[in-house]
């Protein structure tokens, strides 16, 4: 009788202990599936025949969206057009060790179809991949096994742009760039393509620019640093006194100086319209935040 009393004990210890097992497997799945290096903007019609091409190159960046130092080894950028399958080639090459502060970007320069535009900033690493400039798929992997949908094992982001993208991540593909916008991540990683990203004006900021890779303002209480991200009246407004005032234009270029105390203006009249990034320190800590003068 006692036998039978102790198997039937260990059988439902053993299924109590694979239930358990099960659950933590489950969790810490769900906790690798943000990944914190993510494609956080790109460009794709580097080069061109147009007056209106912005840069002579594509570019992919790259963005620590996490909240440690992170490490990157062995991973590859592929890419595949929107109809297409990822092949290898010239669409595909293989990443530098890359460590990323939080909230740190780093720039890839990738291919070009022509002279048109301007030189990027200095890249952190070249490559040779032609994206579209409409509609593709692009995948952070961490070997170069092609991947076969947006949720390959191997991959660690994934973006589908366009509306003819075949993936992508969640329920809808990111917009489409043109020869004058970038898609660019609006903040965190909700593996949602068509949420996570918008189009825009180009802001490519290598891991160098230590000025453009900062705590973005939005960790921060709000009205703490730039009080009026949509400046109509040619003046930014601070929230607080803020030291080291710097600003920005989309080509990585400083335009203006300035130390401000709480409530305090710097004017922007001589700056023409479009986005901006200003950047300054805030009770010792570095903050930036993007603003659109209108």
């Amino acid at each position: 009788m006692n036998s039978v009393f102790f198997v039937v004990l260990r059988c439902i210890k053993k299924i109590i202990y694979e239930k358990i097992f099960t659950i933590l497997g489950l969790v810490s799945a769900t906790a690798l599936m943000n990944a914190q290096i993510v494609i956080n903007e790109i460009y794709g019609a580097g080069g061109g025949s147009t007056a209106s091409i912005l840069y002579k190159y594509d570019f992919v960046e790259l963005k620590n969206i996490g909240s440690t130092t992170v490490t990157l080894t062995g991973a590859y950028l592929q890419y595949a057009s929107a109809a297409g399958t990822f092949n290898g080639g010239n669409s595909n090459h293989a990443l530098p060790s890359i460590t990323l502060a939080p909230g740190q970007t780093y720039l890839l320069q990738e291919g070009s179809v022509g002279t048109a535009g301007g030189d990027l900033p200095t890249p952190d690493a070249i490559g040779t991949i032609n994206l579209s400039g409409s509609a593709g798929k692009l995948a952070l992997t961490s070997d170069n096994t092609a991947p076969t949908a947006a949720t390959s094992a191997n991959v660690i982001d994934f973006l589908g742009y366009g509306t003819t993208a075949s993936y992508f991540e969640g329920t809808g593909p990111a917009p489409a760039p043109s020869n004058t916008t970038s898609i660019a991540r609006l903040a965190g990683d909700t593996n949602n393509n068509s949420v996570d990203f918008t189009g825009g004006t180009p802001t490519p900021q290598n891991s160098s620019n230590a000025t453009l890779a900062v705590v973005d303002v939005k960790n921060k209480k709000a009205g703490s640093f730039v009080k009026n991200s949509f400046v109509k009246n040619n003046e930014i407004v601070f929230g607080s006194d803020v030291k080291d005032v710097k600003v920005f234009n989309t080509f990585g270029q400083l335009v203006k100086e300035a130390s401000v105390k709480q409530n305090g203006t710097v004017s922007v009249a001589e700056l023409v319209k479009g986005n901006y990034i200003v950047t300054g320190t805030v009770n010792n800590q570095p903050v930036s935040q993007k603003v659109l003068k209108d």
